[in-house]
C-alpha cells in the first residue's frame, strides 16, 4: 500500500464508523476501553495523527484491541505493519504466540515463529548477541540519540533472523532480542522522555523473552513498564506491574540483586505517588536483601543497578519526604561511591543534591550542584537528569534575581544548551 498521502486505510475506517474527526475517534477509545475490561487507557488527537500519518506506529496492544473493536477490522487491515513483519513477509509456519502470564496491561502480542527449517547457521544467535552485548556497553557513553537508531534496527534484524533460527540458537537469538528492546525502551524513557514509545518497545522486549522462555528478562521487562505509570502517579496500575515482575523472578530464581532492584522501582513509584513512607520501608527491606546476598548471580544484562545506585534511590526518596540532612548525607555518599562510566547517574544525583538545597533555602549551594549536573550533561546527554536541573530552576523562582541564579540561567538557556536541548 502506498503511503504517500497518509495511512488512506485508517482514515478511510474512521469516517466509514462515523468519526468524522480524529478528536472523535481518540473520543471513542477512551470511553469504550472500561467495556472491554481495561483501566487506564488513553488516546489523543496527536495519536491518532500519528496513526493516520506515512509511518504510523504499532499501536500500544490495551489500545490496539480497542480500536480493532471500534472500527472492526483487525491492525493490519487498517494499515499498521506490526514489528514482527506482515503475514505476507512471515514464513508460512509462522504462528501467533500469547506470552503466557503477562498482566492484562501487557495485552496478546505476537512474535514470529520458527520456520519450517532453520535456513541460518548455527552461530547466527551468538554473533547477534555480542553486538547487543556491545550495545549495551556503549549505552554509557553514546549519545542517545546516535545509539537509538542502531540498537533499533539491529533489533529489526533479530526479528528478521528469529523465524529462520532452531532450538539453542533460536533462543539466544531471542534473548538477545528482547535485551536489545528492553535497551532501546531504556532510552527512550530514561534519555529521551518518550513514555507511550517506551511502552511499545518493551511489549516487543517481553514477547522477545516470551519466546526464549526467559522468566529473569521478563521480570526486567514488566519492572520497566511500571515506571511508566508510576511516574504518572497512577499507582495501581504501577503495583500490577510490580506483581507481575515479582511473579516472574520467583519462577527465574532471582538474585539479591534482582530483588533488591525490584524493592527499588516499587520505592520509586511510591515516591511518584505520594507514598514516601512505603518507600522507604522498600528500601530498607532492599538494603536487607543485598547485605544477605543469595546464592545466585545477577545476570550480566542487569548493570544499571547495584547498592550505590540503592543508595540513590533512598536519597531521591527522603529528599521527597522531606529529611533533607538525612537526604544530603545519603546523596554525598552516593556521589562518592559511584563507579567511573556512571556519568548519568551523576547527573541525577547532583540534580536531588540541588533540589535538596533548594528546599533548605540555601540557592548558592543549589546552583552550584545544578551547574555540575549542566557540565556533566554537555559530557553524557540525559534527559532524566536534564529534568531534574529543570525541577531545581522552578525552585529557585523565589531566588530568581541573585547573581547565581542569574548566572545558572545563562548557563541553562545559552545558545549551546539551548540548542542542544531542542535536539534531544
Amino acid at each position: 500500500m502506498s503511503r504517500a498521502a497518509g495511512n488512506a486505510r485508517l482514515k478511510s475506517a474512521r469516517v466509514a464508523a462515523g468519526y468524522a474527526a480524529q478528536q472523535d475517534l481518540a473520543d471513542a477509545i477512551v470511553k469504550a476501553a472500561p467495556a472491554l475490561g481495561l483501566r487506564g487507557v488513553s488516546a489523543g488527537v496527536r495519536q491518532v495523527r500519528r496513526w493516520e500519518s506515512a509511518s504510523p506506529p504499532w499501536p500500544h496492544p490495551d489500545v490496539g484491541r480497542v480500536l480493532s473493536h471500534l472500527l472492526g477490522q483487525s491492525l493490519e487491515d487498517l494499515g499498521f505493519t506490526p514489528p514482527w513483519g506482515t503475514a505476507e513477509q512471515r514464513p508460512e509456519a509462522t504462528r501467533r504466540r500469547v506470552v503466557a502470564g503477562t498482566i492484562a496491561a501487557v495485552g496478546l502480542a505476537t512474535v514470529p515463529a520458527q520456520a519450517v527449517a532453520a535456513t541460518q547457521p548455527a552461530n547466527v544467535g551468538a554473533d547477534f548477541a555480542a553486538v547487543t552485548r556491545s550495545h549495551r556497553h556503549l549505552y554509557w557513553s553514546v549519545s542517545p540519540a546516535t545509539l537509538h537508531p542502531a540498537v533499533m534496527e539491529h533489533a529489526r534484524l533479530g526479528c528478521a533472523l528469529l523465524p529462520e533460527t532452531a532450538n539453542g540458537c533460536r533462543r539466544t537469538l531471542a534473548v538477545a532480542l528482547a535485551e536489545s528492546y528492553l535497551l532501546a525502551g531504556r532510552i527512550e524513557f530514561f534519555d529521551l522522555r518518550q513514555p507511550e514509545i517506551a511502552g511499545e518497545t518493551w511489549v516487543r522486549a517481553l514477547q522477545a523473552a516470551g519466546e526464549a522462555d526467559d522468566a529473569l528478562l521478563g521480570a526486567a521487562i514488566l519492572a520497566h513498564t511500571a515506571f511508566i505509570p508510576g511516574w504518572e502517579g497512577d499507582r495501581e496500575k504501577a503495583s500490577e506491574r510490580i506483581s507481575a515482575a515479582r511473579a516472574y523472578a520467583r519462577r527465574g530464581s532471582a538474585s539479591a540483586g534482582m530483588w533488591a532492584w525490584l524493592d527499588a522501582v516499587e520505592a520509586e513509584c511510591e515516591t511518584r505517588c505520594g507514598h514516601t513512607r512505603t518507600a522507604l520501608h522498600l528500601i530498607g527491606h532492599a538494603e536487607g536483601i543485598l547485605t544477605a546476598g543469595s546464592e545466585h548471580a545477577s545476570p550480566v544484562w542487569m548493570d544499571w543497578f547495584d547498592a550505590t545506585r540503592l543508595k540513590a534511590f533512598k536519597g531521591n526518596t527522603q529528599l521527597k519526604a522531606g529529611h533533607l540532612p538525612q537526604a544530603r548525607t545519603t546523596l554525598l555518599e552516593a556521589l562518592d561511591e559511584l563507579p567511573d562510566g556512571s556519568d548519568k547517574q551523576r547527573t541525577v544525583i547532583y540534580g536531588d543534591l540541588a533540589a535538596v538545597e533548594v528546599a533548605a533555602r540555601h540557592p548558592e549551594e543549589a546552583c552550584v550542584y545544578a551547574a555540575r549536573a549542566l557540565d556533566q550533561l554537555t559530557v553524557t546527554w540525559y534527559a532524566t537528569g536534564m529534568e531534574r536541573v529543570r525541577e531545581v530552576r522552578r525552585g529557585l523562582v523565589p531566588w530568581q534575581h541573585e547573581p547565581c541564579v542569574r548566572d545558572l540561567d545563562d548557563r541553562l538557556y545559552g545558545w549551546g544548551a539551548t540548542v542542544n536541548a531542542l535536539r534531544r
